[in-house]
């Protein structure tokens, strides 16, 4: 981990990426991206496929060392430390594709995802989650694979949820979901925003962005190309579609 001084305008309590350069190869996939993500509210982090946003979140999850760049949570550069410890430090990771341990139960995925809890936490966070999917209650036995899409989506959550974290970073909710079930699950991602977490929620349908997000990031081709409230996105549909189908650059110079 980075022992760089602190800047000066860090906001306390705050998730901040500052400079965030991933680089795929020899190539850079990502160009100084600068996202600030607030304690109890939803940060949305729309683009395209390809437009970087899956690498952004492989940095912060210390799942892929940056190249170049700054996560500051608590007056530390988080930089250099391995995904365990990341989310020992309060960040917790839902990856793309509803992943979950598939031949174990649903409760054991759950015991898994403890991590040092002791049994008390242990049973404290499994009686929370279950709080927030009560319809996982009666699945807790069976195998996490035989489980609908959605059902497994909810497992992904609550895993991440079990340590008590500070924030939360989900990849692409809405993924191989149905719409009546990405419906269930936005009040459940405002209540985790509400009880404290604050939520990074990455996502390539804006709609559902936008339903959730208190404030807004848009990528486009590695690069923030949008940062600001939802509202001016919705008045201004132009500010997507220039992100999400940008001008080549043979249209760029009249070819």
């Amino acid at each position: 981990m980075s022992t760089k001084t602190p800047p000066a305008n860090l906001r306390a309590g705050w998730l901040e990426i500052r400079d965030l350069v991933m680089v795929r190869g020899t190539k850079a996939v990502t160009h100084a991206i600068e996202l600030r993500i607030a304690p109890g509210k939803v940060t949305a982090l729309a683009g395209a496929n390809g437009a970087g946003k899956t690498s952004t979140v492989l940095g912060i999850a210390g799942v892929v060392e940056p190249a170049f760049g700054e996560i500051w949570l608590d007056g530390q550069d988080l930089v250099g430390l391995d995904a365990d410890e990341i989310r020992r430090r309060g960040i917790a990771t839902v990856p793309e594709g509803h992943q979950v341990l598939r031949e174990l139960t649903v409760r054991d995925n759950l015991l898994v995802a403890s991590g040092g809890l002791s049994r008390g936490e242990t049973t404290a966070s499994i009686e929370r989650v279950l709080a927030l999917f009560p319809e996982l209650k009666e699945k807790l036995q069976q195998p996490a694979g035989d489980l609908s899409g959605g059902q497994q989506q909810m497992v992904a959550i609550a895993q991440a949820l079990m340590v008590q974290p500070r924030f939360l970073v989900i990849d692409e909710l809405s993924f191989g979901l149905a719409p009546t079930i990405v419906a269930r699950l936005v009040p459940i991602i405002r209540k985790i925003a509400d009880s404290g977490i604050g939520v990074l929620l990455i996502e390539q349908f804006t709609q559902l962005a936008l339903a959730l997000a208190h404030h807004v990031y848009v990528m486009s081709r590695g690069a923030v190309s949008y940062d600001g409230e939802p509202g001016k996105l919705r008045d201004d549909p132009e500010i997507l579609h220039r992100a999400y189908f940008p001008v080549s650059d043979r249209e760029a110079v009249g070819l």
